[in-house]
C-alpha cells in the first residue's frame, strides 16, 4: 500500500506520534535491564539500601515531573505523599493483614485523593502562595505523624513491615521495584504525548490561551496534582517494603526539597531527567566519600554549578546537544482530512449577538452599551482608535472578563455565565494581539490542542493529527510542523495561532489585530488567507487597525469610540461616516 492508494487513517497510523506501541520496545528493554540489575546487585547490606532508596525516590520524583514539569505548578510536599503512601501500606499490612499488592493500591488511591483535595483547595492560588500552601501541608503532615501515636506510632514509627509473597529476598524485591520504576517512567513519558499531557503543558505555558482553546485550566491542574500524589504514594509504599520500617523523620520538608532538587537537576520536563537526577543525588555522595570531610562541599558545589549552567537540567542539555532532529511531518504522504466543516455559507442568520454590553473598571466605562450582530458566513470588522474598547470587547465576548451588564449570545444561547473553555466548546475560538503560543510545544502540538477542543467531532489521535495538519496546510506551515514553535519567526507564530483556532472548526473565529507586527508582505499574505477563509463560509469577527486590510476583507464594520458604538454598517458607509472620520482624525472633514 503506497501513499497514493492508502486511506488517510492507514497513512496516519504510520506516523510515529500515532502508533499505540510507541515506546514499547524501550520499555521492554528497560524491564530486561531492571532484571539484570536486580540479579547483579547485592542481596543485602548498605549498597542494596542505597539502590532501594534511589529507585523508590525516583518514582516519587516522576510525580514532580507531572505536576511541575508538565503543568507548571510548584509542589513542595512530594515527600509528604511518599510518607502517606508508606504509612498506609505499613498500617494496612501490619495491623489489618491486608496483602501487599492491595495495600499498595490503597496507598496510591489515598494519596491520589489527598492530592486532589490539596489541589482543589490551593490551585486557585499561584506562584509563591501555592508554594506556601504545599509547605504548610508538608509541615502539618509531619506534625500529625509525629504526635498521633495511636495511629502512626509517633516518633518510633512502624516496624516489621512485610514484603509481598515471593519477593521477600533482596534480589526479588529490588527487581519488583525496578520493574515498577520502568512502568512508572513509561506511563509518565506517554502521558506527555497524550491529550491530557498536552493540556497540562498548555496550562504551564499560557493559562489564558489554554482556557480559550477549550482546556478546563483548574481541572487540569487538579488532575496533575492527583497523578503526582499517586506516583508519590507508589514510591512510598515500595519504600516501606524495602526498609520494613517507617518513621516521621524520613518524610520531612527537607526531603521534599531534596526531591525537588533531584527533578530540577536531572531535568524536570522529562521522566528520564528525573531518574537521572534522583540517582545522581542519591549515589553521588557515596562516590565522593573518599574526600572525607570535604565531600559535602564538593557535592553541594557540583549541584549548584549544574543548576546554574544547565537550567534545563542534565537531561534537557543532553537532549538539545545530542538529540536527533525530528523528521519533518511534511515528508509523510498523509492526506489531511477536511478542515472547515461549519454550516456557514451566508445563510443570513445572526450567529453572534451582543446586546447593551457594558464593562466597567471602577469608574472607567471601557464598554458602554455596545450592541451589534455578526451574520453567519460574514467577515465582521470591529475598528476604532486606540483605547476605544476593542480588545476589552473581545475579552468579554470570549469569557476572559465578566461583563458588568448586557448579553452575549452565540447561536441564540446566552454565554454570559460561561467560562472561556465552555465558550470554546460551543464553537468560539480566538487569537490574541500579543501572540500566545505554547512555547514548550512543537508547531504541530500547538495546533493539535486546538483540534482537541471539547465539542469537536474529532477524538481519535490520528484524526486529531489530521485536523491539525489540515489547519497547518491551510496557513502554509505544514513543513514546519515538527519544529519548536519558538524557533519560528514572528509572522509564522501568528499563523500558528490562527491555525490552532481553525483546527477546532469554530462557529465564530475572533481575531485580535492579526496583522500586528507583520511586514507588508506578510500583511498581503494574511489578507489572502482571510479571503480564503471567507470563501469557505467561516464567520469571522476581526479587530484591526490596518484599514487597507479591513477594506479588502470586511463585509460589515462596527466602530467603537470611548466604549460606545458610533457606526455599524457596510464598509463604504462606515468609512465615510462623519463621526468615524472625527474619531480617527480629531475633527469632521468637509464634504
Amino acid at each position: 500500500m503506497d501513499g497514493a492508494t492508502a486511506s488517510p487513517a492507514a497513512l496516519l497510523a504510520r506516523l510515529p506520534a500515532t502508533r499505540w506501541w510507541r515506546g514499547m520496545p524501550g520499555t521492554l528493554l528497560g524491564l530486561f535491564v531492571a532484571c539484570a540489575i536486580a540479579a547483579l546487585a547485592p542481596g543485602q547490606g548498605y549498597y542494596l539500601n542505597i539502590i532501594m532508596q534511589a529507585v523508590t525516590y525516583a518514582i516519587g520524583v516522576a510525580g514532580l515531573v507531572v505536576v511541575l514539569g508538565y503543568c507548571g505548578q510548584i509542589s513542595l510536599t512530594q515527600a509528604g505523599f511518599l510518607g502517606i503512601g508508606a504509612y498506609v501500606l505499613a498500617l494496612l499490612t501490619t495491623r489489618l493483614g491486608v496483602p501487599f499488592l492491595a495495600a499498595t493500591l490503597a496507598a496510591m488511591l489515598i494519596c491520589g485523593l489527598f492530592g486532589l483535595l490539596l489541589g482543589f483547595a490551593s490551585l486557585r492560588l499561584g506562584g509563591h502562595y501555592l508554594a506556601m500552601v504545599t509547605i504548610s501541608f508538608q509541615v502539618i503532615l509531619t506534625l500529625v505523624l509525629t504526635n498521633w501515636v495511636g495511629l502512626s506510632g509517633g516518633p518510633d514509627g512502624v516496624s516489621s513491615i512485610p514484603r509481598p509473597a515471593g519477593f521477600a529476598g533482596g534480589h526479588a524485591y529490588l527487581g519488583l521495584c525496578l520493574a515498577l520504576l520502568v512502568l512508572a517512567m513509561f506511563y509518565t513519558w506517554r502521558l506527555k504525548l497524550s491529550r491530557l499531557g498536552r493540556a497540562m503543558q498548555a496550562v504551564r505555558d499560557n493559562e489564558i490561551a489554554a482556557g480559550t482553546c477549550g482546556i478546563h485550566v483548574f481541572r487540569t491542574k487538579v488532575v496533575a496534582f492527583g497523578i503526582s500524589a499517586m506516583l508519590g504514594g507508589l514510591g512510598g509504599a515500595l519504600f516501606a517494603g524495602a526498609f520494613s520500617y517507617v518513621s516521621p523523620d524520613q518524610f520531612t520538608f527537607d526531603e521534599s526539597v531534596v526531591m525537588l532538587t533531584m527533578a530540577l537537576l536531572g531535568g524536570v520536563r522529562s521522566p528520564f531527567g528525573a531518574l537521572l537526577g534522583t540517582f545522581a543525588l542519591v549515589i553521588l555522595p557515596e562516590w565522593l566519600r573518599f574526600l572525607k570531610q570535604a565531600y559535602l562541599a564538593v557535592y553541594g558545589g557540583a549541584v549548584i554549578l549544574i543548576m546554574i549552567f544547565l537550567p534545563e537540567g542534565v537531561w534537557g542539555w543532553a537532549a538539545h546537544r545530542f538529540g536527533r532532529a525530528a523528521r519533518p511531518i511534511g515528508d509523510w504522504p498523509v492526506p489531511p482530512l477536511p478542515l472547515l466543516s461549519m454550516s456557514g455559507g451566508g445563510g443570513g442568520e445572526n450567529v453572534l449577538e451582543v446586546t447593551d454590553l457594558a464593562m466597567h473598571f471602577g469608574g472607567v466605562k471601557a464598554l458602554d452599551g455596545v450592541s451589534f450582530a455578526v451574520r453567519r458566513g460574514s467577515v465582521h470588522a470591529l475598528i476604532g482608535p486606540n483605547g476605544s474598547g476593542k480588545t476589552t470587547f473581545l475579552n468579554v465576548v470570549s469569557g476572559l472578563y465578566r461583563a458588568t451588564s448586557g448579553t452575549v449570545r452565540l447561536g441564540g444561547t446566552a454565554m454570559n455565565r460561561l467560562p472561556p473553555h465552555e465558550r470554546t466548546r460551543r464553537g468560539m475560538t480566538r487569537t490574541y494581539q500579543n501572540i500566545r503560543v505554547f512555547r514548550g510545544l512543537s508547531v504541530l502540538e500547538n495546533v493539535m490542542i486546538g483540534a482537541e477542543r471539547p465539542g469537536n467531532d474529532v477524538h481519535e489521535p490520528a484524526a486529531v493529527m489530521a485536523r491539525a495538519l489540515a489547519a497547518l496546510d491551510f496557513v502554509g506551515l505544514r513543513r514546519e510542523a515538527s519544529q519548536p514553535v519558538g524557533s519560528l519567526p514572528y509572522g509564522h507564530q501568528r499563523y500558528v495561532e490562527i491555525a490552532r483556532a481553525l483546527a477546532g472548526s469554530p462557529e465564530v473565529l475572533l481575531l485580535d489585530e492579526p496583522a500586528a507586527g507583520l511586514n507588508s508582505t506578510e500583511k498581503q499574505e494574511l489578507s489572502l488567507l482571510l479571503r480564503r477563509l471567507k470563501g469557505h463560509g467561516l464567520t469571522i469577527l476581526v479587530i484591526e487597525h490596518d484599514m487597507k486590510l479591513i477594506e479588502a476583507v470586511a463585509d460589515h464594520i462596527t466602530v467603537l469610540n470611548f466604549g460606545k458604538c458610533i457606526a455599524d454598517s457596510t464598509p463604504r458607509e462606515v468609512l465615510t461616516h462623519p463621526d468615524v472620520i472625527a474619531a480617527y482624525l480629531g475633527e469632521p472633514q468637509p464634504a
